[in-house]
C-alpha cells in the first residue's frame, strides 16, 4: 500500500515530464514548417524586390500607390552609406515580401501547434481562424501602404523644407516603411484573436465594454509604438482603425462567448 502512495507521484511527474516534451517537440517541428515556409516565399520574392524597391521609392516621392512604381532614372536612387547597405536593403525588401506571402501558412503553423490542446469541435474552425487572419493582416497591409504611408512621408518630407533637405538612406527609409507595413497588418490581427478569446471562454463582451477606456489609452501606446512618425496626424489615422476594430472585436466577442456557454451546457 505505501509502495503505490510513494510511486504515484514519479509516475505524474514522469507523465509531466512526457507531456513537456511533446509540446516542445511539436513547437520544434512548426518552427521549422513555419520557416520553411518564409525561406521559400522570401527567395520567391527576389525576383520582384527590384520592383518592391522602385515602387517604395515612388511613395516617397509623392507619387499615388498606383503609379509609384513608375519612375524616371533621376529618381529612383536612394543613398547608400557602405559597400554593403545596398544588398542589406535588398534582403530586408524579399524578407518583408516573404512574409507578407507567407503569413496564412505561419498562421496555419500557430494553429497546428495550439489544436492538440483542443477538442475536436473547436479544431473545425481552423479554417476561419487562417482566412480571417490572412485576409485582415493584408487589410492592415493595404491600408498603410494606401493611407498611412502617402500622410506619413508627406508630412516628414516637407518638414521645415526651407531648412531641411530630405536625403534619406536606403537603410533607414527602407527600414521605416517595413517596420510600419508589418507591425500595422499585425495590430489588425485584433478582431480574430479576441473572437477566439471569446470562444474559449478567456473574455467575454462585458468585460471589454467595460474596460474601453484603458483599451483607448492601450491602443494610444501601441499606436506611438508602432508609428514611426510623431505627427499627430499620422498617429490619429492608426488609432482610428484600431479603435473601430477594437469595438468591432465586442460584438464578436459576444457571438464567440454565446457559442462557448452553448458548449459548457452541453
Amino acid at each position: 500500500m505505501s509502495t503505490i502512495k510513494h510511486g504515484q507521484p514519479a509516475k505524474n511527474s514522469e507523465t509531466d515530464d512526457l507531456t513537456i516534451l511533446g509540446h516542445l517537440n511539436e513547437l520544434r517541428i512548426r518552427l521549422t514548417w513555419g520557416f520553411a515556409g518564409l525561406a521559400i516565399t522570401t527567395i520567391a520574392s527576389f525576383f520582384w524586390v527590384r520592383s518592391l524597391l522602385l515602387w517604395m521609392i515612388g511613395l516617397a516621392r509623392g507619387l499615388s500607390l498606383v503609379n509609384a512604381s513608375v519612375l524616371s532614372n533621376e529618381l529612383n536612387e536612394l543613398v547608400v552609406l557602405g559597400p554593403t547597405e545596398g544588398i542589406q536593403v535588398y534582403f530586408k525588401v524579399a524578407l518583408l515580401s516573404g512574409a507578407v506571402l507567407a503569413m496564412p501558412w505561419l498562421i496555419l503553423q500557430l494553429w497546428l501547434f495550439i489544436a492538440p490542446g483542443l477538442t475536436k469541435k473547436e479544431r473545425r474552425h481552423v479554417y476561419v481562424f487562417v482566412l480571417s487572419a490572412s485576409v485582415l493582416f493584408a487589410l492592415g497591409v493595404l491600408f498603410t501602404v494606401g493611407v498611412l504611408m502617402p500622410t506619413a512621408l508627406s508630412f516628414l518630407g516637407s518638414f521645415e523644407a526651407d531648412i531641411f533637405r530630405p536625403e534619406w538612406t536606403a537603410n533607414e527609409y527602407i527600414r521605416f516603411v517595413t517596420n510600419f507595413i508589418f507591425w500595422i497588418g499585425v495590430s489588425f490581427e485584433l478582431p480574430i484573436l479576441i473572437y477566439f478569446m471569446a470562444l474559449f471562454g478567456l473574455v467575454n463582451s462585458k468585460q471589454l465594454l467595460e474596460h474601453w477606456r484603458v483599451a483607448v489609452v492601450a491602443i494610444a501606446v501601441v499606436a506611438a509604438m508602432i508609428t514611426p512618425t510623431v505627427d499627430p496626424v499620422t498617429m490619429t489615422l492608426t488609432m482610428a482603425p484600431l479603435l473601430v476594430l477594437y469595438f468591432l472585436s465586442i460584438g464578436l466577442a459576444k457571438v464567440g462567448y454565446r457559442k462557448f456557454e452553448k458548449s459548457v451546457e452541453f
